[in-house]
């Protein structure tokens, strides 16, 4: 396979260089030598930030610990005491998510997790290696009240942000979430993998190429491994790789054994290629994976792209997100996407969106006419916002 040549790195903090070795490193193996020596003025404040914010504490906590007093002793306590909470937090949604899978079997509803205990003991071996703030699942489309029903029996409260007209939110959106205020927990059931519009296998083929969990005695189920990364893939790429978690992910995924063949197989017929090459580039180039594909080397610049958000730490959560960053994000996942992706993408403008209805409320039988009128409707919001005197 081809190889891939070094991504330019040279903009991003000397912390986050330091944090990079570390992950590249196996405890296994002899200290690099000369590492710390080389990393010998760090700001350790900013390394623990940045830590945090890749979400890998619990990776570089065990190696950090080898390391001795090479290392503030301040900088391994904070993290052990993270990787311990971790820790707890991941056994808890174990225990949730198994007694979830029970309810829906008793309820002969099919679901498949697709990140939390699963993925990291499927990736890592371990579940303590990886962060997971929720439980992730997806079931098909026309069990979703019978979903919705176990999760509020069982005290979850639904979190209704999602706004629709002419159910478009079912290809716009692709989850809802639900949170438990009593267990602290928060569970997202998807019905989609990824948010439309795009091209995705549906439930029965996911569950027809499904795994079993070997982490729980209940059978959990969840993606096969080409499913996984295809997942993994159009998860990270639509946030930018900007956590270095997703990327370890990728890297875990591509030293196992995974039928290549079939999962590049997988992105081309669902249009996810190019995120699935720039994957593959950032994970070889950062973190030395193997290179399961050919032709590499025609993703660099999707790969170099997304080096922006480790140099300025993006978080796509922020809100407000910061302009500049905004759009800059819109602009790489246009660029990641195909010629069938963008086509689409621009048609869905004509279709009416919720502010639509906000705009001109119309009783429910209308609401056909919003296609018509979309364009002036645009216009008109368009228009009212720059006529707002600076600061309303």
């Amino acid at each position: 396979m081809d190889n891939v040549s070094q991504l330019d790195l040279s903009r991003i903090p000397q912390e986050l260089e330091f944090l990079i070795e570390l992950l590249k490193w196996e405890p296994e193996e002899a200290f690099p030598e000369g590492l710390t020596d080389r990393y010998s003025e760090l700001d350790w404040e900013l390394f623990m930030q940045l830590t945090l914010h890749h979400r890998v504490y619990p990776v570089l906590t065990p190696k950090l610990k080898r390391l001795g007093d090479r290392v503030p002793s301040h900088v391994t306590n904070e993290l052990t005491h993270l990787f311990r909470r971790n820790t707890f937090q991941m056994l808890h949604l174990t225990a949730e998510m198994e007694q979830l899978s029970q309810l829906f079997t008793e309820q002969h509803i099919p679901l498949l997790f697709l990140k939390g205990p699963t993925l990291a003991h499927e990736l890592y071996s371990d579940i303590s290696l990886r962060t997971s703030s929720d439980l992730d699942f997806i079931v098909p489309i026309d069990e979703l009240e019978k979903a919705e029903k176990i999760l509020l029996d069982r005290g979850y409260e639904k979190d209704d942000y999602i706004q629709t007209v002419l159910n478009d939110w079912k290809w716009r959106h692709h989850h809802v979430t639900y949170f438990h205020p009593k267990k602290k927990l928060k569970a997202e059931i998807h019905w989609r993998l990824n948010p439309g519009p795009s091209k995705e296998p549906d439930f029965t083929a996911l569950w027809n190429r499904k795994i079993t969990s070997g982490l729980t005695k209940t059978p959990v189920y969840t993606l096969g491994r080409e499913d996984m990364f295809l997942f993994l893939v159009s998860h990270g790429s639509r946030h930018g790789w900007s956590r270095l978690r997703w990327l370890m992910d990728i890297h875990q995924l591509l030293n196992q054994k995974v039928n290549w063949k079939r999962s590049f197989s997988h992105l081309e017929k669902y249009d996810y290629l190019r995120a699935g090459g720039q994957a593959v580039y950032l994970s070889s180039s950062v973190f030395g994976s193997p290179v399961p594909m050919k032709g590499i080397r025609k993703y660099a610049s999707l790969a170099q792209q997304a080096v922006f958000y480790m140099e300025n730490q993006v978080n796509l959560h922020t809100d407000p997100l910061p302009e500049e960053f905004a759009r800059y994000h819109k602009n790489h996942l246009f660029s990641l996407m195909s010629f069938k992706q963008k086509l689409f993408f621009i048609m869905s403008f004509m279709h009416p969106y919720p502010e639509d209805a906000q705009t001109l409320p119309l009783p429910a039988k209308l609401h056909v006419l919003y296609f018509p009128l979309r364009p002036f409707l645009w216009v008109w919001r368009k228009t009212r916002s720059h006529a707002l005197p600076q600061g309303d």
